[in-house]
């Protein structure tokens, strides 16, 4: 029997996502091939970064020069007033930069699709044609945070709206063994009673309604997830041991805690993995 393929479906879930490299460092030590990847948010950025061939290494030289503060708010070109809190000019620039994403999808080392959301009609769009970082400005696009994105006549926002952890679309590409990695799995339940009150995942300056917010949040992200894995049902699911006060969007800069925990996540699930491949092997 041929080599089977190995496709990664890469969740979203902001500074969370992170993890992701932690995976792909293990992965590479281990010379476990990724044949195809699928993305949404955070899970979309990194899976483009990965099949255009920047090595993990890398990728976490770039994830640990935006965890110093100082760089991080270079990113930051807050616009009042707009469609979105930043403007993202800054974001792209970045992401052009250091992430080697000025190429169309046909010039990737590996297969990639990332999934952004139509605005308007509320569609999960696939994207993997034309220009990637249109597409990866668009998986990653998150409501009020940045403006959608217009790609052919549809505005997109943020992917993991409607698919965060892909696995469908990995599939669709050719994967035979498709792997999940969700880094929200966990994220709205806490392991002991507390008051809404108690919650606290946010600065102090912005108002206690956020917190009720970001909370709904992830418990929405939690359930979409379980009820797409029921309709495509990955071959494994990797999910990181994430601090569930690890905040989506201020956790970068505990990038080297993030990535750590990847590896250890994706270490763990090397047995599985294995067994899973010789059963495939033998059927």
């Amino acid at each position: 029997m041929d080599t089977l393929k190995i496709g990664l479906a890469l969740g979203g879930g902001g500074a969370r996502g992170l993890a992701h490299i932690g995976i792909f460092k293990v992965f590479e030590k281990e010379h476990i091939p990724i044949d195809f990847l699928s993305g949404s948010s955070m899970g979309g950025i990194l899976a483009a970064a990965y099949g255009a061939g920047l090595p993990a290494e890398q990728m976490e030289a770039v994830a640990l020069e935006i965890a110093n503060p100082r760089r991080l708010m270079r990113l930051m070109d807050v616009k009042p007033l707009r469609r979105g809190l930043m403007e993202g000019k800054r974001v792209r620039s970045f992401l052009l930069k250091k992430l080697g994403l000025d190429l169309q999808f046909e010039q990737m080392r590996i297969p990639v699709a990332l999934t952004a959301t139509d605005y308007l009609c509320g569609e999960t769009v696939v994207l993997n044609h034309g220009s990637v970082i249109d597409a990866v400005m668009a998986t990653s696009a998150f409501p009020g945070v940045f403006q959608a994105v217009k790609i052919n006549d549809r505005w997109l926002v943020d992917g993991g709206m409607l698919n965060n952890v892909p696995i469908n679309v990995v599939r669709n590409l050719g994967a035979q063994i498709a792997i999940a990695v969700d880094v929200t799995c966990e994220t709205w339940q806490w392991e002991v009673p507390l008051e809404p009150e108690q919650i606290h995942r946010l600065p102090s300056i912005f108002p206690p309604m956020t917190e009720d917010l970001y909370q709904s949040l992830m418990i929405l992200t939690s359930e979409i997830t379980r009820i797409r894995f029921q309709e495509s049902p990955p071959d494994l699911v990797i999910c990181p041991r994430l601090p569930i006060d690890l905040s989506i969007f201020l956790g970068f800069t505990r990038a080297s805690e993030v990535i750590k925990a990847g590896e250890v996540a994706a270490r763990q699930a090397l047995p599985g993995l294995y067994r899973l491949l010789e059963n495939m092997h033998g059927a």
